[in-house]
């Protein structure tokens, strides 16, 4: 993924500061119900459950991004949202009695009770918090004079825009058309459509200003802080209208690119070299969450490797009694960015299985050739078809069907090949066919599990769909995603559906 600058989360540092208060007091409140009126931090083994559940609570802010775009929530949203990061909280709270083997009386009606209480105080001082940000930027005072600089037929698009996202801290005070030449002709074009947007009260006097060759005038004829550039990209960059705005002391915003959230893209300003430069990607992420999904990705890849130990003992001298040859399968697979590697599996088929599939390609249940599946495989250890159509099953299937022959893949975790969570490699001859939408699957390290893995993995036949659910993974990623694909991939494997 992207690496995106750091500091981003400072922004919203007031609403994560709040949310750790809102979370100790309900911990205390708690406490004192149960063990009655004392601080729980007086007691040493509450006082540690309680330093972890303020950890919990910092981490998931940080690595979900709980508090992005808070303001523009709603009331259900923000309960939902709120809800969410309460029980992510509570999760790691019980999974720190369950590891540490903490048997503190009445730990779990403390910690239940905590999240009940964190979810009331943090949802509503949420929503108080909001409501008085939100009132001092509507303060006159508070707010910032916005000049916006587009076309005739972007006014609309551009001012709701706007509106949409947190710009309650600009009071728009005019609009200027660049292409018409002066205010007249500016405002003669403007009747016919400016007065039917739906405009908030306070700005229903939005007057279009200028026209090209007077905008200067009029922003020495009025106060204005700051002016948003909004253009088609057919139109060239306006160097000199935002020199002669700076050179009067205007902040002047150039919108270089629209992306919007349908696209699924993240922008940001960056440096690369002596370049002050624009970064589009429909993935990025922190250095603190790389950090933390690698560390996460090494932890999980050293105990599966371990497992993966323990399962050969059993596993090597069934699949060498039942198809002689080599215990594992190696394949090269087309990781993130297009690079290649070998992938480690324990073999479930018999050691011709990939000269045998250009035989059966004409079965494949996904006939554009972008993946391989096919019912009752007769390249699979012990798998048959009956005369009458149905499907005996043998060791391969078993170790598929409980995702046995993908232990190994820990290993190419450790290695950094692959992680935990992330979208499936394609094999080189897949990759070969791909369009260019399908190749954002790999603009993330490819993982033994994701989200197309959790979601029905046997039942999808659609490449296409597929595609979009690496998609939505990718853009919407976030750490609680993949801890929530980590638990769904737990129980579809024990409810057998494959799903690594």
């Amino acid at each position: 993924m992207y690496r995106k600058r750091a500091g981003g989360w400072l922004k919203h540092f007031d609403f994560i500061l709040l949310d750790v208060l809102c979370l100790q007091a309900a911990f205390m409140l708690a406490y004192a119900v149960r063990m009655g009126p004392s601080s729980p931090y007086g007691d040493g083994e509450y006082r540690g459950i309680g330093i972890v559940l303020l950890l919990a609570a910092v981490a998931a802010a940080l690595l979900s991004g709980t508090f992005s775009g808070v303001l523009r929530r709603g009331f259900y949203e923000e309960f939902t949202m709120t809800l969410r990061h309460a029980c992510l909280v509570e999760v790691i709270g019980v999974l720190y009695l369950f590891t540490a083997q903490k048997s503190v009386g009445g730990a779990r009606f403390v910690i239940y009770l905590t999240g009940i209480l964190y979810i009331c105080t943090g949802y509503f001082s949420r929503l108080l918090w909001k409501a008085l940000l939100l009132k001092r930027k509507a303060a006159e005072g508070e707010r910032r004079s916005l000049l916006v600089v587009t076309e005739s037929g972007m006014v609309q698009e551009v001012l709701a825009d706007l509106r949409s996202q947190e710009t309650e801290q600009f009071n728009i005070t005019g609009i200027a058309l660049l292409d018409r030449k002066r205010k007249a002709d500016a405002v003669r074009e403007a009747k016919e459509w400016i007065y039917d947007l739906p405009v908030k009260r306070e700005q229903e006097d939005i007057e279009v200003v200028a026209g090209a060759e007077d905008i200067i005038e009029a922003v020495c004829r009025s106060w204005v802080d700051e002016a948003l550039i909004a253009l088609p990209r057919s139109v060239p960059y306006p160097e000199e209208l935002v020199e002669k705005l700076a050179g009067m002391g205007v902040v002047v915003h150039v919108s270089v690119f629209r992306a919007g959230s349908e696209t699924g893209m993240r922008q940001f300003v960056d440096h690369l070299g002596e370049y002050t430069v624009l970064t589009t990607s429909i993935s990025y992420a922190t250095p603190l969450q790389q950090f933390v999904k690698r560390a996460m990705d090494i932890a999980g890849g050293i105990v599966g490797c371990v497992m993966t130990a323990v399962l050969f003992l059993f596993l090597a001298p069934a699949i060498l009694a039942a198809s002689p040859g080599p215990v594992f399968f190696t394949q090269e697979r087309v990781g993130r960015n297009g690079k290649k590697f070998k992938i480690y599996k324990f073999r479930s088929m018999y050691v011709d299985a990939e000269k045998r599939k250009k035989e059966l390609l004409e079965k494949n249940r996904h006939g554009d050739g972008l993946m391989f599946k096919l019912e009752g495989d007769p390249r699979i250890i012990g798998c048959k078809v009956r005369p009458d159509g149905r499907v005996k099953k043998g060791l391969g299937n078993f170790m598929r069907d409980y995702s046995l022959d993908e232990f190994p893949q820990f290993f190419n975790v450790l290695k950094g090949d692959m992680s935990l969570v992330g979208t499936r490699p394609p094999t080189v001859d897949e990759w070969e066919r791909y369009e260019p939408h399908h190749r954002a699957r790999l603009a993330v390290r490819p993982g033994i599990t994701g989200l197309w893995q959790v979601s029905g993995r046997s039942k999808i036949t659609d490449f296409e769909e597929v595609v979009r659910l690496d998609t939505k993974y990718i853009t919407e990623w976030s750490m609680g995603m993949d801890l929530r694909i980590l638990f769904r991939t737990v129980g579809a494997v024990l409810g057998r559906d494959g799903a690594m």
